[in-house]
């Protein structure tokens, strides 16, 4: 196999991003998350720490989201009828997502809490 430019390396990758992005409907949702957090962050003045909080919290979910396509996508290759292990790697997989999903509420209302009790309350 020849080998490859560096150029091409981050190619490939955003081939591998925006096929997440066209062809997952999670990713989707992820994605428009994603903007709704980001301009609320931007609206209630997010310090630096607290902005590198929501920043980690939404990569985590968005790569636990390509991951978890990854493995979808190589057990359909191989796996063409019902076996419980691709069905439990799959299971696993998604449930890799939901983690990181579930962090991300939990830094979401650490981090926004305070402000949005102190804009609502205060």
């Amino acid at each position: 196999m020849a080998e490859r430019k560096f150029k091409d390396s981050f190619r490939e990758a955003g081939a591998g991003i925006w096929y997440c992005v066209v062809s997952q409907r999670n990713m989707k949702i992820h994605l428009l998350a994603t903007i709704i957090v980001l301009i609320a962050s931007w609206l209630l003045g997010l310090n630096p720490v607290e902005f590198a909080l929501v920043i980690f919290a939404i990569t985590l979910v968005l790569v636990a989201e390509m991951f978890n396509t990854a493995v979808e996508k190589t057990i359909d290759l191989y796996v063409k009828t019902y076996h419980p292990g691709a069905r439990m790697a799959k299971h696993v997989a998604a449930g890799a997502v939901l983690v990181a999903a579930i962090n991300s509420v939990v830094i979401g209302v650490i981090v926004f809490g305070p402000h949005l009790y102190s804009l609502l309350f205060i």
